[in-house]
Order: structure tokens, then sequence, then C-alpha cells
């Protein structure tokens, strides 16, 4: 991914970070539980631009009690920093451990950090807190490891299913090779297909990205040694770890798709973040909105009403509606941006046409309307409440077509804010398109355009 993608990333988070830094000082005189959730948002989103910066690769490691997560950590690093033994669940809450991979051929020519995040095995929390937990540290990371060791049990798979949700590249860490040397990955996979047929849970076999095979901490090897004395002593000697597979399959992906996974979830996550956002920021001006929708609403109906040509009231209906759409992205403090200016226009478009099909309900189309006002004048009172009737019947029209065109704006402004041209779901969607697709990034790729897709509006 050229560097040039994660500039633009963080160009779009700042714009994104000033936007509402600004909404902000705003409503500071009106602070709510709204403006407290607007304030936590912004920070989360200074924090995504923080760690893009830093040129963080954030990894998850998840797994049930005592399958070596530490241990995994551990050998990685070269370095016993987290405790491991034969306890059950050593760990207790998410640790993070910092790997800066220097001096192999395959880490990444620029200087990148590897955040290694320990988490509790899944099956020692308990209940909403293991799941919550779980959610929380999966979506932050860029990358999800699974470590088991021995036959995959129903409650790893279920667990693997969840993560799968979580859109982000799965790598199955098979930990303990030295307890289990008859075990090689295919078999891994053949298990996996074996618990999909019985357990379902997803549309297709769980695929995961890749499965490697580890031994973090080896077994000790027994050594006996015959002394001159004629003595004999037995011995363990430890054996190094065989973490050779997992720490190529990290650094490759590094330096393959590092950035791109940094800024993918940096993006997704900040869509999600800003879609809070922006419906906390709908909420404060939720009043002033609804009496500004009302105010143009009835002084449409009105011009309408007295306006005795047709063809004006629908050039100054559809004037009054753009005008009305801009004020309320000004109100908001939100963009109005091409993306949603073109999809709000066909609303206007539409509101347009009931105008149009009431005057011609009511035969006052074109001349008709005017030549109609000129005879109810000299014409008996049964033509004056003719005309009153059907003027009465076009400004109903013309003042529901301007709420619904008001409220379709609140719509568009509030989920399509993410599409300009420096707008989040914008920049997520030009990286996924201008980004090569390796094996690991391909399925999180698929997934991403997918859920893309579904969030583009419709009028």
């Amino acid at each position: 991914m050229p560097p040039t993608l994660l500039t633009r990333t963080r160009q779009t988070l700042t714009q994104a970070i000033a936007r509402y830094s600004a909404i902000l000082q705003g409503t500071v005189a009106t602070a709510t539980a709204h403006t407290a959730a607007m304030k936590t948002g912004l920070g989360q989103l200074e924090s995504l631009n923080t760690k893009l910066e830093s040129r963080c690769l954030r990894v998850a490691v998840f797994g049930l009690v005592s399958r070596g997560k530490s241990a995994v950590i551990n050998a990685l690093v070269g370095e016993a920093v987290l405790e491991t033994g034969p306890l059950h669940g050593v760990t207790r809450w998410p640790r993070s451990v910092y790997w800066q991979p220097q001096g192999d051929d395959l880490a990444p020519p620029e200087p990148w950090q590897v955040e290694l995040i320990d988490t509790p095995g899944l099956d020692e929390v308990g209940g909403d807190l293991r799941a919550d937990m779980a959610q929380s540290v999966a979506q932050q990371a860029d990358l999800i490891l699974f470590v088991v060791a021995g036959d995959i049990t129903r409650a790893e798979y279920q667990a693997l299913v969840t993560l799968h949700q979580q859109q982000k590249p799965l790598l199955l860490v098979f930990n303990k090779t030295d307890l289990y040397p008859d075990v090689d990955r295919q078999q891994v996979y053949t298990r996996l297909s074996q618990l999909w047929q019985t357990l379902g849970g997803t549309p297709s076999p769980l695929a995961v990205d890749d499965v490697i095979m580890v031994a973090a901490s080896p077994a000790p090897l027994p050594v006996r040694t015959e002394w001159p004395d004629g003595r004999v002593s037995q011995d363990w000697e430890p054996v190094p770890a065989a973490i050779a597979p997992l720490k190529t399959a990290l650094l490759t992906l590094l330096q393959q798709d590092g950035p791109a996974l940094v800024a993918l979830n940096a993006l997704r996550r900040a869509r999600t973040i800003e879609a809070d956002m922006v419906g906390h920021v709908i909420q404060v001006h939720a009043s002033q909105a609804d009496n500004l929708i009302w105010q143009f609403a009835k002084y449409k109906a009105a011009a309408v009403a007295l306006n005795p040509i047709a063809g004006l009231d629908l050039v100054g209906g559809m004037v009054s509606d753009l005008v009305m759409i801009r004020t309320l992205a000004r109100l908001y403090g939100l963009p109005m941006t091409n993306y949603e200016a073109g999809r709000l226009w066909k609303a206007v478009l539409k509101s347009s046409g009931i105008l149009l099909l009431s005057q011609v309900g009511s035969g006052l189309l074109g001349a008709g309307k005017t030549t109609a006002a000129l005879v109810s004048l000299v014409d008996s009172p049964t033509g004056l409440a003719a005309l009153a009737g059907a003027m009465t019947a076009q400004a109903s029209a013309a003042g529901y077509g301007t709420y619904a065109v008001g409220k379709a704006a609140k719509t568009y402004l509030e989920q399509g804010c993410t599409w300009g041209p420096e707008g989040i779901s914008a920049t997520l969607a030009h990286i996924l398109a201008d980004t090569d697709t390796s094996a690991t990034l391909a399925r999180l790729r698929l997934e991403v355009q997918t859920s893309l897709a579904g969030a583009t509006l419709e009028p």
C-alpha cells in the first residue's frame, strides 16, 4: 500500500476531528448527555489518529485457558515478559506487549511496532463480561490470533465464529506441536469442516486465513549423565521454542499488508464512531431542526397558495427546498457534500412531482391557474370557492413535500456525511480499490466492500 494512502487516512481523521471540535464548541452552552457522548467520540477519533502516526499493528491473541497464549507472545518477543504456569488461567485481564521487529530480512523497511494483546481464556471469564471483553479487544485489533492445542473443541469453534464476524484477518495458531507430533495443518482444516457440519453458525465453512503450527514452550527433554565415579544423574534440558513459522507469517503480513490493515481498521472504527456522534448531533439540534422544517413548509405552502402562476410554483418550491437543506446543514455543522446533494435532489424532485400532480388534479396547471385566478375575480362566489379549494390542496401538497424533504435531509446528513470527498467511507472505499489483494487481505477486502455497499443510502 503506497504511503500516500496512510497520509490520506490521517488527513481524513484530522478533518473529522476538526469538524466535531467546531460542533462541540457551538454546543457547550447546552451540555447534555449527547454532548458528553460527542466528547467521548472525539477522544476516540484522536486516539485513532495517534495510532496511525505511531505505525503500530495491533494483534489480539485469543484462546481458551491453558492453550499457551502467553507463551506464544513470550516466544515471539524472545523474552519471558508474561507470566506462564500450570495454574488454570494465569492471565486475568488483557495486557499488551510491544515488539519491534529488527534485523530480520522480512522486517518492514520503515520502523513498525507490533502490539501483542494477551487476553484471558475465553472460558475463564464469565458470561457478559467475557463477551464484552472479547468484542472490545477484537474491535481495536488489526489482526487476530486464535491459539489452540490438541483437538479443537466446540467452545473454540463457537469462539472462532464470533471472532470471524469482526471482519479481521484471522490466523489459527496450533500450539504445543511437541505434544501432538502427528497433527498437521490439513487435519486442523478437516476438524474445522467437521465442526461446521455439526454446529453450523456460518453460511459457508468457517475459513481462517492460515493455520500455523508452533511449539511456544516445548516440554524439556530428560538428559541422563554418567559420572566417572559411577554416579548417574538425570536432568531436564530446555528445548528452544519452535516459533519461526508464526514469526515469519507475522513479519510477511506486516511487510505486505501492515499499513493497509492499520488504515482499514482505523477507518472502520472511525466510521462507527462518527455514525454515533452524528446521531448525537442530530439529537442536540432536533427541536431547532423540526421548527426550521415546519417554517419552510408553511412559507412554501403560503407562497404556492398565493402565487397565480403554476410554473413559478415548481421553480420556487425547488429553490425553497434546496435553501432549507443548506440551512439544516449549517444548523448541524455537518457538510453537505455532492454525494448527499445528489441523493437529496431526487427527494426534491419527488416533492415537486407531488405539487405538479396536485395542480394536474385540480385543473390549475400552467396558464390555467392564471386564467382561473382572473376569472374568479368577476365570477360567482362558487368560482371563488372552487379556486380557494384548489389553492388549499396545492398548499397542502407543497407543505407536505417540503416536510418530507426536510426529514429526508436529516437522514441523509446523519448517514451520508462520511461519503464526502474526504469522508471516512469515501477514503475507506478508495483504499480498498487501490490496495493490492494479498491472500490474507482478500477475505477482509470482500467483507468490508460488502458492508460498504450495504450502507449506501437509497433515496
